[in-house]
This record gives structure tokens, sequence and C-alpha cells, in this order.
């Protein structure tokens, strides 16, 4: 049967919206170029910078108490901001390594990354990973190297590095004019315009006020040696052999990366790069669904919940659900399918982000991400419709790596511990398990970080001190089988490393790989999955 569409004014509005993530190794500037997309789309007036503990300000996409302290990110931010009469969703993921989860459930909500790399040290191990996951959904990539006020490489061998160690062609967009203190400017390649950098009070930390349209020598001699013109002819000349055109076919397939050169300090080719995404990245168009693909088109509302974030407002200790709207229009007060539940619910406080800030709103598109208030019933992954029984495709719990038993300082507290804990489980912080064999309290976790953030959390969001213990449980394994004799026999036989997750399934934990491979050639029957 043809599925109703939507009218074309709603269609147009969907084509103006791109939804996108930034993804980079630790401390390559992702918060500052963050802040500064912020600055263009006129959302802020000043940029927050973490300058000490004693500073008040702080980067605008980092609201948690945590964040603010340690001057990282380990949530995602979400941002919506107007640039050129575009409708830009940002979504802004934690660079450090700990909070990979987080990440990589970010990336199955965009239709496009923004890759940035350090110019001072090319592609870095948290960039490989990440983008490891971006090809496996086929997410296209622009990249943005930065820091090039600074002492940097050179810029072909951060381009042969891309290409090498992350298996994507480039294809320079526009080229640097030296570096560091040298550092001139960027001339585009594709429309042969040079933006000039200034290094003085004049300009620093605006919008670069000044481009030259032609490439005459008398013009170039009034800004540049006669040294500076023949080396970055020379490069021009280079690349332009070297290198194939851009392709936005290949682009969307993810098979090349255009490159844009500059710095997010000092605010400059930072508006080439949202030009660049405005004109290339995809905007909404169709998700995988179980049964059929589903298009952002579509009359019907559609859209799956990536990610629940727990006290953003400390007063309530709130849980909030993020759902990227996949097809139809939200209106306020519409009436939703919780698939999973099979229960209608009315949405009348759905709410737009600006990092820990929020809006209530009457209408949201595709692309868009939305804020519904979850009381407990709402799961990472699950699916809201006008009725139809659907599902996206799910986003995986990965299987964490570290593990400490948590105890409370003060045993009057217990309730608030295990109200925290399911808080931040429902998040996807902290994996919870309750051994079936006495009543202690086991937390799995990707990186050692994510421990120190917990115990942060617990205290200044659920007023509970708590400390650890260590455990010598190494990894687990969620179990399944078909045949309910042999899971009987099996958990009466294992009863000891056995325990339920938040979600009442049964894990098995294992000091060492050897001693689960041992028990996994035994019970051949028993599933032993590392993805739930």
């Amino acid at each position: 049967m043809k599925k109703k569409i939507l009218p074309k004014k709603d269609i147009l509005k969907i084509k103006s919206r791109k939804t996108f993530a930034i993804i980079s190794h630790p401390d390559s500037g992702k918060t500052t170029i963050t802040e500064k997309f912020l600055l263009l789309g006129k959302v802020i007036r000043e940029a927050g910078t973490i300058k000490s503990r004693k500073s008040k300000k702080y980067a605008q996409s980092d609201w948690m108490e945590i964040e603010k302290k340690r001057g990282i990110s380990v949530t995602t931010s979400i941002m919506k901001f107007i640039y050129l009469n575009h409708h830009l969703n940002l979504l802004d993921t934690p660079g450090h390594e700990d909070f990979s989860e987080d990440t990589y459930r970010v990336l199955t909500a965009v239709d496009c990354c923004i890759m940035i790399i350090d110019a001072s040290k090319s592609v870095e191990k948290r960039t490989k990973k990440l983008i490891k996951v971006a090809r496996l959904k086929k997410i296209p990539i622009i990249t943005f190297i930065n820091k090039l006020d600074r002492d940097s490489y050179d810029s072909i061998k951060i381009l042969d590095d891309i290409e090498k160690k992350l298996n994507i062609s480039c294809i320079p967009i526009n080229w640097p004019i030296g570096s560091g203190r040298n550092f001139k400017g960027v001339i585009n390649i594709l429309n042969k315009k040079i933006y000039l950098y200034f290094n003085n009070n004049k300009y620093k930390n605006k919008n670069y006020k000044k481009s030259i349209d032609s490439f005459d020598i008398k013009i170039l001699k009034k800004y540049f040696t006669h040294s500076e013109i023949l080396n970055f002819t020379e490069d021009l000349n280079l690349i332009q052999s070297c290198y194939d055109k851009f392709n936005k076919k290949n682009f969307l397939k993810g098979l090349e990366t255009p490159i844009f050169f500059g710095s997010a300090l000092i605010n400059f080719g930072v508006n080439h790069i949202l030009k660049g995404l405005i004109n290339w990245a995809p905007y909404p168009n169709y998700r995988n669904s179980l049964t059929r693909k589903v298009y952002s088109i579509e009359k019907n509302f559609s859209g799956f919940v990536f990610k629940i974030q727990a006290n953003m407002n400390l007063k309530h200790h709130d849980r909030v659900a993020f759902l990227r709207i996949v097809s139809g229009k939200y209106k306020k007060g519409m009436k939703l399918y919780h698939v999973r539940t099979k229960k209608n619910n009315i949405i009348n406080n759905a709410v737009n982000f600006i990092a820990g800030k929020r809006f209530l709103i009457d209408k949201a598109y595709p692309g868009d991400i939305i804020g519904i208030y979850n009381k407990g019933n709402i799961k990472i992954g699950d699916t809201f419709t006008q009725g139809e029984n659907i599902n996206f495709i799910e986003i995986p719990k990965f299987s964490p790596e570290l593990f400490k038993i948590i105890y409370l300082k003060d045993a009057l507290n217990q309730k608030k511990l295990l109200r925290g804990l399911k808080q931040l489980s429902e998040e996807g912080a902290v994996h919870v398990f309750k051994p079936f064999i006495n009543n202690s309290l086991i937390l799995g976790v990707i990186g050692q970080l994510q421990f120190d953030v917990i115990l942060e959390r617990l205290n200044f969001e659920y007023k509970v001190l708590a400390s650890y213990k260590n455990t010598n449980i190494s990894l687990i394994r969620w179990i399944s089988c078909d045949n309910l004799f042999f899971l009987e026999q099996f958990k009466k036989e294992n009863y000891s490393s056995l325990a339920y997750d938040n979600d009442n399934e049964i894990i098995y934990f294992s000091s060492s790989n050897f001693k689960l491979n041992l028990i996994i050639k035994k019970y051949n029957k028993i599933i032993f999955s590392k993805i739930k």
C-alpha cells in the first residue's frame, strides 16, 4: 500500500535540516569548534573556555558538574541552531575513549560527521576507532585539520596519514598558507579565492575580513613574500595534480572526505566547514527498520530513542529520552505509540536542547532531536510511531571491560544508591549486575574514568557517598538458550558465576578468557553474547 506523504511545505523544512556529530581524539579542539558553530549560529555571544577550576566560564556544550570541574566532555550534548537558513542539529560527543559507548550510540542518530584532526599530531588512536564505526554505517565524513596557528605536520603528510590509516580518500577543498607563527590563511581550491589571516588584535578571535579573488602577482605581493608565493603556488599545482576533484556521490557513500584547514581557536575556517556541510551533507532521507525502509517524507510519525539522560534538572531528578525523528512531523499534544510496551502516550512537553538548557516546542521534523520525559518506562533503542508496529535496527549494548563492587559509606542510603544506579544504567553510563549468590552490586564500565564519574554523580546528583572494592571479574557474557531444560541445568551448575543485569537478563561472569572458553565448550547449547 502506498504511504501518504507530507505536504510540500513540510518536505522543504525536512530538506533544510542537517543532523551531524563531531568526532575526534581528545584535545583536538572539538568543544572549541562546537562553540564557534554556536557563535556563527548566533546562539551564544561569547564562547566559554575552560580556564581553571576557579573560572566561572565553561564550555557551552559541557553542562554537567564533572565536565566543568575537569574540562572534559563526558556525555553527549545536543544543540540546535540556524545557519544560512538551514536548521542544524549538532550532537557533540565525548572525546575521551572511556565514554566510547555513548559516542557509538550517537552515530546511529546522525546523517553526517565532522572529523577533527589536530594538525600538530595528525591521525590519533581514538580517531581510528571512531572512523571505523562511521564507515560501517556509511556515514559521510567532512574533515577539518585544526590548529594551523600552531606548529604542525606537513599538510601532505597529514593527508597521507588519513588515507593510509583511515582508508578514505582525501579531497582538499582549501589549502593552508604556512603554519604556526607563519600561518597566513588558506586558498580555496574550488573558487581560487585566498582567505587571509591577520595575526593581530584587530582580527583575533573574530572572522577574518579580507579575501583575495585574484592571483595577480601585484596584489599578492601586498600580503606575501616572494618565497611564500612560490611555495603556495607550487603546493596548489601539486595537490591539483595528485588529488581528485570533489565528487559528491563518493562523499555520500563514505568513500572520500573533503578536507578543510583552519583553526577553531582563532575562528579561522570554521564557517567554511558549515558551508560545506550545508551544500553536501545529506538531509534526512530514510532509515532501515527491521521490516522496511521508513522515509522522512512519510506523513505518519516515527522515531527512535538513542540516548537517555538523568538529572538535567537536579531539582526534579528527571530523565529525558533523546528521540531522533525519522518520519512525519511532531505536533504538541500528539498521541504516540510506544512499540515495545504497546502503549499510547500523549506528548505535550517535548523539548529542544542547547547543551543543558531546554525549550518546549510545538513542532519538529525528521532529523530533529527532541526530548521526551521518561518516568522509567523508556529504554535506549525504543521506537515510537503513530500506530505502526515497526522497530528500527536496535542500538546494541556493549559488554563492559572493567568491573568493581560498589559499597556505601552510609548503609542508610541504600534506596538512594539503587535509584541513582538505576537511572545511570538507563543512560547506558554503567552496567549494574546483581549476583545470584549475595546482595552485592557489581558495576561494569568501558573505561576507568567512568568509575570516577559515577562516584561524583552519585554524590552531586543523589547525595550518596560510595566507594569501590576490587573484584576478580574480567569479562561478562549475556546468556540465552531456547531449551529451558539446558538453561536451568546451566544455571544450577554455575550459580555462583551468574548475575542479573538491570533488565533482569542473566549474565555469566568469568575471571579470564581461558575459563570462559572452557565453559563455552562444555555448554555448547548455551549462547554466550558479548553484545546485548
